[in-house]
Protein backbone atom coordinates (compact mmCIF):
# COMPACT_ATOMS: atom_id res chain seq x y z
CA UNK A 1 0.00 0.00 0.00
CA UNK A 2 1.19 3.75 -0.88
CA UNK A 3 1.36 6.74 0.99
CA UNK A 4 -1.27 9.01 -0.46
CA UNK A 5 -0.02 12.54 0.02
CA UNK A 6 -1.48 15.73 -1.17
CA UNK A 7 -2.12 16.84 -4.89
CA UNK A 8 -0.95 20.35 -6.47
CA UNK A 9 -4.12 22.56 -5.39
CA UNK A 10 -5.32 20.68 -1.91
CA UNK A 11 -5.36 22.70 0.86
CA UNK A 12 -3.57 21.57 3.83
CA UNK A 13 -4.20 22.17 7.24
CA UNK A 14 -0.97 22.79 8.93
CA UNK A 15 -2.38 24.24 12.16
CA UNK A 16 -0.34 23.29 15.52
CA UNK A 17 -1.48 20.28 17.79
CA UNK A 18 -2.05 22.38 20.93
CA UNK A 19 -4.26 20.22 23.37
CA UNK A 20 -4.15 17.09 21.14
CA UNK A 21 -0.21 16.69 20.71
CA UNK A 22 -0.29 13.40 23.05
CA UNK A 23 -2.01 12.19 19.77
CA UNK A 24 0.01 13.81 17.23
CA UNK A 25 1.79 11.84 14.47
CA UNK A 26 4.71 13.34 11.76
CA UNK A 27 3.60 12.83 8.11
CA UNK A 28 5.34 13.74 4.94
CA UNK A 29 2.83 15.95 3.03
CA UNK A 30 3.97 16.51 -0.50
CA UNK A 31 6.36 14.55 -1.88
CA UNK A 32 7.52 15.22 -5.59
CA UNK A 33 10.64 14.46 -7.47
CA UNK A 34 11.98 18.24 -6.32
CA UNK A 35 9.98 18.81 -3.36
CA UNK A 36 9.54 17.60 0.32
CA UNK A 37 7.26 18.95 2.51
CA UNK A 38 5.92 16.90 6.19
CA UNK A 39 4.83 17.82 9.13
CA UNK A 40 7.10 16.84 12.09
CA UNK A 41 5.96 16.34 15.47
CA UNK A 42 8.82 16.06 18.48
CA UNK A 43 7.89 14.97 22.10
CA UNK A 44 9.88 17.20 24.58
CA UNK A 45 13.10 16.05 25.48
CA UNK A 46 13.51 13.76 21.92
CA UNK A 47 16.59 14.33 20.00
CA UNK A 48 17.28 13.54 16.37
CA UNK A 49 20.47 12.51 15.49
CA UNK A 50 23.00 14.64 13.76
CA UNK A 51 21.55 13.85 9.97
CA UNK A 52 22.02 15.79 6.72
CA UNK A 53 19.10 16.44 4.05
CA UNK A 54 18.97 15.59 0.17
CA UNK A 55 19.14 19.28 -0.60
CA UNK A 56 18.34 22.48 1.10
CA UNK A 57 15.96 22.56 3.88
CA UNK A 58 13.78 24.97 5.29
CA UNK A 59 12.70 24.32 9.35
CA UNK A 60 9.54 26.45 10.45
CA UNK A 61 8.32 25.70 14.29
CA UNK A 62 4.69 25.49 14.34
CA UNK A 63 4.52 25.27 18.05
CA UNK A 64 6.69 24.03 21.05
CA UNK A 65 10.56 25.06 21.40
CA UNK A 66 13.58 23.55 19.43
CA UNK A 67 17.14 23.72 19.83
CA UNK A 68 18.96 23.16 16.47
CA UNK A 69 22.52 22.60 16.49
CA UNK A 70 24.93 22.86 13.00
CA UNK A 71 28.74 22.28 13.38
CA UNK A 72 29.44 24.10 16.57
CA UNK A 73 26.43 26.42 16.55
CA UNK A 74 23.15 25.99 18.52
CA UNK A 75 20.13 28.24 18.13
CA UNK A 76 16.52 28.06 19.73
CA UNK A 77 13.34 27.80 16.98
CA UNK A 78 10.08 29.24 18.96
CA UNK A 79 6.77 28.90 16.97
CA UNK A 80 6.35 31.70 13.93
CA UNK A 81 10.01 31.21 13.28
CA UNK A 82 11.82 29.60 10.85
CA UNK A 83 15.76 28.97 9.73
CA UNK A 84 17.14 28.05 6.15
CA UNK A 85 20.12 25.50 6.16
CA UNK A 86 22.17 25.21 2.87
CA UNK A 87 21.92 21.61 0.79
CA UNK A 88 24.01 19.06 3.07
CA UNK A 89 24.52 20.89 6.23
CA UNK A 90 24.53 18.32 9.10
CA UNK A 91 21.81 19.04 12.03
CA UNK A 92 20.41 17.92 14.77
CA UNK A 93 17.01 19.19 16.40
CA UNK A 94 16.23 18.58 19.80
CA UNK A 95 12.69 19.47 21.31
CA UNK A 96 12.58 21.33 24.36
CA UNK A 97 9.06 21.44 24.74
CA UNK A 98 6.40 19.35 23.06
CA UNK A 99 6.96 20.49 19.30
CA UNK A 100 5.82 20.62 15.76
CA UNK A 101 7.94 21.61 12.67
CA UNK A 102 6.85 22.20 9.01
CA UNK A 103 10.18 21.10 6.96
CA UNK A 104 10.71 22.01 3.55
CA UNK A 105 13.10 20.02 1.57
CA UNK A 106 14.55 21.64 -2.20
CA UNK A 107 15.34 18.24 -3.28
CA UNK A 108 18.36 17.39 -4.84
CA UNK A 109 18.43 13.73 -5.98
CA UNK A 110 20.72 11.69 -7.99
Amino acid sequence: MSIQHFAPGDIIDISPFGANFDTATSATLIRESHLEVFRFALKAGKLTPEHTAAGAIIIQCLEGTVELTTGNRSQILTANTLTYLKDGEPHAVKAVTDSTLLITILLKRE
